[in-house]
């Protein structure tokens, strides 16, 4: 006669024959280290990346050990300028020290004749005031903003020296330079981030052909659209037609 003990001893030994018993040990843990892959290796976060996570700004300030780093140079070349002046800008990429400010800056220098082309701010309003010389502002605001006759309002300036005038986040503007002297501006944004987007290029360089065309109400055919795409200048641009001729400067040809 066996023992209840020994009985259920004998069938636990029997359920885990069914059920595959454990594998030893040292059997598992080689496993285990057969099949684990290793960490694949992170990227280096930028320094703009690690201020975004600093726990603190007492963390940020720790980030940023040298005096030189709060100091940002509008001296330098715009990378990619158009023919017609530079534009250099101060966002949290090209200025890490921004990190947590809730601010941005640009700078202008627009030559002669020169357009900074239509374009808008997507995250930020725009303060401008012109410091050197003179420039023409428009600016469209949004749908639904009407003259009395009920046409699109468009509004229109002309910015001398410490004149000042706002740009509101999203609205399409444009500035021009219609005088043969450099002008100047500095333009301030309510965000680290506030960015650019030029509406020809956005307009004819990403939409299908016959897109564009209809869009334009068939003024000009999908194979015209093209050769416009390739005509769109970089900002900042060189026209007007009668500021060219009376500062005797060269048309740019297509």
């Amino acid at each position: 006669m066996y023992s209840k003990s020994a009985v259920a001893a004998i069938l636990l030994t029997s359920v885990a024959g069914v059920l595959g018993a454990p594998a030893p040990a040292e059997s598992q843990q080689s496993s285990q280290t057969a099949t684990v892959s290793p960490p694949a290796a992170t990227p280096e976060l930028s320094l703009t990346a690690r201020l975004t996570l600093a726990d603190t700004a007492a963390d940020r300030y720790a980030l940023l050990p040298d005096d030189k780093q709060f100091v940002f140079d509008f001296n330098q070349e715009q990378k990619g300028a158009g023919k017609g002046g530079q534009l250099v800008a101060a966002n949290r990429k090209t200025f890490p020290a921004l990190v947590g400010t809730g601010a941005g800056m640009a700078v202008g220098r627009v030559g002669p004749c020169g357009i900074n082309t239509f374009h808008v701010h997507p995250r930020g309003a725009e303060l401008q005031i012109v410091v050197k010389g003179s420039l023409v502002t428009e600016m469209t605001p949004e749908n639904g903003v009407n003259n009395a006759d009920g046409t699109r309002r468009v509004i229109k300036t002309t910015l001398k020296p410490f004149q000042m005038t706002p740009f509101p986040q999203g609205s399409v503007h444009v500035q021009f330079n219609d005088n043969c002297d450099e002008t100047v501006f500095v333009a301030a944004f309510p965000s680290e981030d506030f960015g650019t987007g030029q509406v020809a290029d956005e307009l004819f360089a990403a939409a299908d052909d016959d897109l564009v065309a209809a869009v334009l109400g068939q003024s000009i055919d999908g194979a015209q659209v093209d050769k416009i795409r390739k005509a769109i200048p970089k900002s900042i641009a060189q026209g007007v037609d009668s500021c060219l001729k009376k500062c005797n400067i060269p048309k740019r040809s297509l």
